[in-house]
């Protein structure tokens, strides 16, 4: 069963938009464990992360808002949710440093994105 990991916003100014959420939410600003100009803000109670990414939102295939699902194995979560009528749009990989994100972006049956990934 995957948990929501972050909600995460497309924007023009991360630094910004964390700040703000911060402040609105009494959340904290927490460093990514890899450079990147993305921020992340922790809320309180173990809710989700709110992560801001400099990236467009142009449209909805940009997926300008959306939920970051955190699996222990992202393959068998993706099956599980195709079971429930998702739908699988593509597979990313991103290098950070060291580490190589993959990520897996669906549609929900009613065609809102969604990403999967595993830590």
């Amino acid at each position: 069963m995957a948990i929501v990991e972050n909600i995460t916003f497309a924007c023009d100014d991360p630094d910004n938009l964390a700040e703000f959420w911060a402040e609105a939410l009494d959340g904290e600003r927490v460093e990514l464990p890899v450079a990147t100009d993305d921020e992340k803000v922790a809320l309180p109670d173990d809710g989700p992360n709110l992560l801001f990414r400099d990236a467009p939102k142009g449209t909805e295939r940009d997926l300008p808002i959306h939920l970051d699902l955190n699996a222990d194995d992202r393959e068998a979560e993706i099956d599980r949710l195709r079971d429930l009528g998702a739908t699988v749009r593509e597979t990313k990989r991103e290098e950070f440093g060291d580490r190589t994100a993959v990520w897996t972006v669906l549609e929900d049956p009613d065609g809102n994105g969604f990403c999967v990934t595993e830590y």
